[in-house]
């Protein structure tokens, strides 16, 4: 199963980067646009501490 999250915490940690990315070689149109990515990299910066917790989580409870 760490397999799995694993995937999904590379997978979101490429998204992340992808649009820190292209924000910081200003692909924003607008204002608004940089606004929309930068709450997209918030939302993927929880999502990827929530998976990597619940995976410490199960790491602990497997060594119990």
């Amino acid at each position: 199963m760490e397999k799995y999250f694993n995937l999904i915490l590379k997978d979101i940690e490429e998204r992340r980067l992808y649009i820190a990315r292209a924000l910081y070689e200003g692909a924003a149109k607008d204002y608004a646009e940089y606004r929309h990515g930068c709450g997209e990299i918030r939302g993927l910066s929880l999502a990827y501490e929530t998976v990597n917790d619940l995976l410490r989580k199960l790491e602990s409870d497997d060594d119990e």
